[in-house]
């Protein structure tokens, strides 16, 4: 797989650039701050829907312009596919595929699969449960598109629950009509169970296939460190090998065993989105007692074990690379590239050529930027 063309309009820094892009191994090159990086979050956007930089849309947008539009074609298996997004700020974004419309979005995810490295990747070992859930979420969706819309159902639900729970904060049983607000949790309680079943059978079972990949890949970027290893940690009892009904129900339980201390404080105890990925050296977890060297191990192992799970399934991802290789020491570096070399497909953003292994036969592609009217703009060279 890869992509053969990229097109932006009003995107970050960009208001226009075409690029044609080959199989093989690509560098932008330009100074911090130039918009190389912008590239490579646009990529990502086609394969997620979501950027690594930021939480909401707005700020792909182009300072005075009203939407952005990501448009790539990819090619996979000698196959083209065309995929158009159109961001906009305050309304529902828009899709197309093969020039034509889709309903949703969602429509477009599994037509580029990619695997993003990037320096955001320390938070995955050093940041809240939040980045690491998302990262399980991410690829669980590359890897089987439809799980967005099952994730983008249960944050409803989530949402819908917590908004209920806040307007009855310090509700008792048997005043104030706390029984119609019980009524109302139950069918709450049956939806978030119903939607967060799915999504914790999806990263299970994606957690039981990426912890081998993760610890063959500390091992390759770490050989003397404590060997690594992943668990999934649930906010509820959680056997080996449960079904989607054996997770419905025992979230069930597990909302009801919970509803009183809701109630009094506001919020949504249970389910998927209190959970976490243990991440492991020896007998510690990473947080807390992994050196800077070890973080940057078990997050480029997270990435790398991602890679060789999709590789695994057919087509293999698209490499991002951004502005990576400069945050390495010479081993991790080396290890890297000796992925990146049997690759299809690979983007790299650095700062300097140098930062780019001397040994690699790489198109690259100059970025600078310029003053206008209309603010700091980026241009090809």
């Amino acid at each position: 797989m890869y992509v053969r063309h990229v097109a932006l309009r009003d995107f970050r820094s960009w208001p226009s650039v075409d690029l044609e892009l080959s199989p093989g191994r690509t560098v932008f090159v330009g100074q911090n701050g130039f918009g190389k990086t912008n590239i490579i979050e646009a990529l990502w956007y086609s394969s997620t829907l979501g950027s690594h930089r930021v939480a909401s849309d707005a700020p792909l947008i182009r300072t005075g312009a009203d939407r952005a539009v990501v448009s790539t074609i990819v090619v996979n298996e000698g196959r083209e596919m065309a995929v158009d997004l159109e961001i906009t700020s305050g309304r529902a974004n828009k899709a197309r595929l093969n020039r034509s419309p889709v309903r949703s979005t969602r429509e477009v995810l599994g037509v580029l699969r990619a695997v993003l490295f990037a320096p955001e990747d320390l938070t995955l070992v050093r940041g809240d449960p939040s980045d690491r859930r998302r990262y399980l979420d991410e690829l669980a969706i590359i890897r089987r598109p439809r799980i967005a819309a099952v994730r983008a159902d249960y944050d409803k639900v989530v949402k819908q629950r917590t908004a209920l729970l806040k307007s009855a904060v310090g509700a008792r049983y048997g005043s104030r009509g706390d029984a119609g607000v019980e009524q109302t949790l139950e069918v709450w309680d049956g939806h978030l169970a119903a939607h967060g079943a799915e999504l914790m059978a999806a990263r299970l079972e994606l957690v039981s296939e990426l912890a081998p990949e993760v610890e063959k890949a500390y091992q390759l970027l770490a050989p003397g460190s404590r060997p690594a290893s992943i668990s999934y940690r649930a906010s509820i009892d959680c056997p080996a090998g449960a079904t989607v009904d054996m997770l419905r129900e025992a979230l069930l339980e597990g909302l009801a065993a919970r509803r009183r201390a809701e109630l009094d404080r506001g919020v949504c105890l249970v389910g998927p989105h209190r959970d976490d990925l243990d991440l492991m050296l020896g007998e510690q977890p990473a947080k807390g007692f992994a050196s800077h060297g070890e973080s940057w191990s078990m997050a480029l192992a997270l990435r790398l074990g991602s890679y060789e799970l999709l590789r695994a399934e057919g087509a293999e991802p698209v490499l991002l690379l951004d502005d990576v290789f400069a945050e390495l020491d010479s081993a991790r570096r080396q290890a890297l590239a000796g992925v990146a070399a049997a690759a299809e497909q690979v983007l790299v953003t650095a700062a300097v050529a140098e930062d780019i292994p001397l040994d690699w036969d790489a198109q690259r592609i100059g970025i600078t930027m310029k003053e206008t009217d209309q603010g700091r703009i980026s241009e090809l060279l």
